[in-house]
């Protein structure tokens, strides 16, 4: 079950670590981005907002379908009054409730023993904007210094759980998916990787996974 940490994992060496940002690396909290995007004028933001995948132009904004600034002008439509970019981030960034240190210790410690590190995300430049900058960690690393490499859905063109996404990241980095880890909290983004034949690992949002990870590697 999701809340257990259900794992799909074969005893075989794993190389490669994917991780998801929202509810991996990250605790989500979506009812903050709600109460947030409810204060912007957007009154049935609960029906737009959704913890793994959006829809919308929500959705189009992640899968790249839309630009940040598309994003903003039709928000402010939406919402009847003229919104500033700043003032779209700051609602977005209500799905970032904290970057648990423990973690961030152990990407550091995973990268030195060899691992090579990778993110996959549902995402959008709101949120990337962030997290690529030196406020991410509070220490003045951005997201970037944890990790070989970062593939975004809206950059990417396509979002979990379609098979194109991690079809991209297997190609691009040239990696095996029986040497491989994805690591997500949402179970059908780890359906559709197990169907490729990567290995998974599906912690529950906010739950400390760094000890479950250790014990599978």
């Amino acid at each position: 079950m999701h809340g257990n940490m259900q794992t799909y994992f074969i005893s075989m060496k794993v190389k490669t670590i994917i991780f998801d940002l929202g509810g991996v690396l990250l605790t989500i909290d979506q009812p903050e981005a709600v109460r947030r995007f409810k204060a912007l004028g957007l009154e049935d933001a609960e029906r737009r907002l959704d913890p793994y995948t959006q829809h919308g132009i929500f959705g189009d904004l992640e899968s790249g379908t839309i630009s940040d600034e598309d994003f903003r002008r039709e928000l402010s439509r939406l919402v009847g009054r003229e919104l500033s970019w700043q003032e779209c981030q700051y609602a977005w960034l209500g799905y970032a409730k904290d970057v648990p240190r423990r973690n961030l210790e152990l990407l550091r410690k995973l990268h030195g023993e060899g691992y090579q590190l990778v993110l996959l995300s549902n995402t959008n430049p709101f949120m990337m904007a962030w997290a690529r900058s030196e406020a991410f960690d509070g220490e003045g690393h951005s997201l970037d210094y944890y990790l070989d490499r970062i593939y975004c859905s809206y950059q990417v063109k396509t979002m979990k759980p379609d098979r194109r996404f991690f079809e991209t990241v297997i190609q691009s980095e040239g990696i095996l998916p029986g040497e491989t880890l994805f690591i997500d909290d949402g179970l059908r983004n780890i359906a559709a990787a197990a169907a490729l034949g990567l290995h998974t690992f599906c912690p529950k949002n906010g739950e400390d996974w760094t000890e479950d990870l250790r014990k599978i590697l």
